[in-house]
């Protein structure tokens, strides 16, 4: 068996931002159709795939529409037919879908997209925070938030193989901060020879409309069986997961890059945590180191999987330590915690024998930076709330981090 190091001795470097990076993880998975409907900031992706299928680099079909509720109908009706699919959007653009992210699901047809994420208008804004995302988190869409550009061209591939796996077959957005990885350039690694990736990402029979083998898709269903049939959607992405750490181990042994749902930055010995997810876990990084040397015992955890949620991940990482902070970036408008990702981890520690104490901070709303000094801010505000931040159990509570001077 190939060693890890001679696996990755065949990888290229090059200079991508995460637009492009997706475009090339759409051309090595050998995609069929590509149907696209430019927004800011995502257009890039498409842009490159567009190019690619005119050079004769990638043998697919690129479906121009006039709307982003087009293009998934497009993709919809070309996975159904057996094609590998593909597609990109942003904002509006994913609510524009909306009510189509639910077809494809009910339908278990195994497309990908990606997702630059940015603000959802009114007021008009074409900066990054996570609304998009989080407004479609109950769509039964896998998905994964990226925080380089390396992981956002590992995580398409990675997404290819987790939908179309015969276990799962759901659809699987993966996500990346829009302007602030979308157009930014790094370094990043892909294969030499394309064919490593049809390695791991193999051609699978399923069923599909085919006029020889007629069968029918998302037909009307009563009372009687629709219930049963949802609950398929829930056992299937019940069985993503463990397909998702399987193909990590995959990525791992062809690619030579290691993922885990939750992902951790000098966590074992911490006393103070903070999660957050998306290109912002990078500054994160730097603020702890910045701690560290002030004496704060404080490590970062990034949440990689948001569907299905790694529980058990989540509480392997957490350990002992006795503060969880959690900083969103997105708004849950009138719930108990405003921080979408802040109320799944309080779910996760619900009835726990043990739980740290949990704050729920926001930052980044509509693209405002968010440095390392806010992160250090968010952590002696926390600190200086103490027994306010009151443990999961007795009481849920949340501190809105709008302002933590």
């Amino acid at each position: 068996m190939e060693s890890m190091l001679e696996s990755r001795a065949r990888q290229v470097r090059v200079l991508l931002n995460s637009n492009y990076a997706v475009a090339y993880a759409a051309r090595d998975a050998d995609v069929d159709v590509v149907a696209a409907y430019p927004i800011t900031p995502q257009t890039g992706v498409v842009e490159k795939l567009s190019e690619m299928i005119a050079n004769g680099e990638l043998d697919a079909e690129m479906i121009h529409v006039e709307s982003e509720h087009s293009a998934l109908s497009a993709i919809i009706g070309a996975s159904a037919v057996g094609a590998r699919v593909f597609t990109a959007t942003s904002s509006q653009g994913l609510e524009f879908m909306h009510e189509l992210l639910h077809i494809a699901s009910g339908m278990r047809l195994p497309l990908v997209m990606s997702v630059a994420t940015r603000a959802l208008s009114a007021p008009i804004n074409i900066w990054n925070d996570y609304s998009d995302l989080m407004n479609v988190r109950d769509s039964s869409w896998i998905t994964l938030i990226a925080s380089t550009a390396q992981e956002v061209y590992d995580s398409i591939i990675e997404a290819f193989m987790v939908s179309e796996d015969p276990r799962v077959l759901l659809p699987s957005i993966v996500a990346y901060d829009g302007f602030w990885m979308s157009h930014t350039y790094e370094p990043l690694y892909i294969p030499e020879d394309r064919r490593v990736v049809s390695k791991i990402l193999p051609r699978r029979p399923r069923y599909v409309l085919d006029p020889d083998n007629p069968i029918t898709i998302g037909s009307l269903v009563n009372p009687d069986w629709y219930y049963e049939i949802k609950y398929q959607q829930v056992e299937a992405m019940k069985e993503a997961y463990r397909v998702i750490r399987e193909a990590d181990t995959k990525i791992k042994y062809y690619l030579g890059r290691a993922y885990e749902p939750i992902e951790s930055y000098m966590a074992e010995d911490s006393e103070i945590l903070v999660l957050t997810y998306g290109g912002a876990y990078e500054t994160l990084q730097s603020a702890v180191d910045m701690m560290r040397s002030e004496g704060l015992r404080v490590g970062a955890l990034k949440l990689r999987l948001w569907r299905p949620f790694p529980v058990e991940d989540l509480k392997s990482k957490v350990g002992d330590a006795e503060n969880l902070i959690v900083v969103d970036r997105a708004i849950s408008y009138g719930a108990s915690i405003e921080g979408p990702a802040a109320l799944e981890v309080i779910a996760a520690f619900y009835k726990g024998k043990s739980c740290p104490t949990i704050s729920s901070f926001i930052a980044g709303i509509g693209g405002r930076p968010v440095s390392e000094e806010d992160f250090k801010g968010i952590v002696k505000k926390a600190l200086k709330l103490g027994d306010k931040a009151l443990k999961m159990g007795s009481i849920h509570w949340g501190v809105r981090g709008a302002s933590y001077e």
